[in-house]
């Protein structure tokens, strides 16, 4: 693995966010992982488009090496968080790419910001909880009410119900709103995915600029075990 050639903090609304810096491209791929998750899970992606871009990635708040605050943990809170470490590293022509919950944190930085995007790379994304599979949801409902009974008792479970509750009561997007976004998009899914696939074709539809690919064999978590797959996906979109 290579080694940032930057890393640090940043204090962000009352949290200290952690950042890591790769490459030094003009361009930049700004990536965001899914729930309780970090920087890691783009080892493959970091690997690969060091050469030829600035690649930066940032923990969320409450997860990985980054702090949290006594502000709300939500999909619009880390957003805010990402559009300031983006403002203060005076990043430009960004592409964000997100995976999971951080594919949600992106089309809330591009519907509910001011800020201009080169390109959009959205991967497991969902629009609402509905978009999930029942018999992946039902865990994650039944440990949220776990963790949410035992934060009553033992303060430090907080952090964790907050966290699960992310992919219980978020996101909330209308798909007519995604009209709005007119930046080049790719919608990533894999073939086995726990987002129902009729839902990530609704998003990719409702998109003006985007095309769908679906990753065949691949579960939810594409960027590790298919990750070669879906560079070569991404560099072509990038280079289009």
């Amino acid at each position: 693995m290579i080694e940032p050639r930057q890393h640090g903090y940043f204090k962000i609304h009352s949290a200290n966010i952690y950042y890591r810096i790769y490459g030094a491209g003009e361009k930049t791929l700004f990536f965001l992982h899914g729930n309780g998750e970090d920087w890691t899970c783009f080892r493959k992606q970091i690997e690969f488009f060091a050469a030829d871009y600035k690649i930066v990635t940032m923990d969320s708040r409450g997860h990985g090496n980054s702090g949290t605050s006594e502000k709300s943990l939500t999909i619009k809170q880390i957003a805010m968080d990402a559009v300031s470490l983006i403002g203060k590293l005076h990043l430009e022509d960004v592409t964000l790419v997100g995976f999971s919950d951080g594919a949600n944190i992106v089309l809330e930085m591009a519907l509910n910001t001011d800020v201009s995007y080169d390109r959009l790379v959205l991967a497991g994304a969902n629009l609402n909880p509905r978009g999930v599979k029942m018999r992946y949801q039902l865990p994650t409902i039944f440990g949220h009410a776990f963790f949410e009974a035992g934060a009553r008792i033992w303060p430090k479970l907080r952090l964790k119900a907050d966290i699960i509750g992310l992919m219980i009561h978020e996101p909330n997007i209308r798909p007519e709103r995604l009209k709005k976004i007119t930046a080049k998009v790719l919608v990533l899914a894999g073939e086995k995915d726990m987002i129902k696939e009729k839902h990530t074709k609704r998003i990719a539809a409702s998109l003006p600029n985007s095309t769908l690919v679906i990753i065949p064999q691949a579960n939810h978590f594409i960027f590790g075990k298919w990750g070669d797959k879906v560079n070569r996906v991404m560099k072509m979109f990038l280079d289009a």
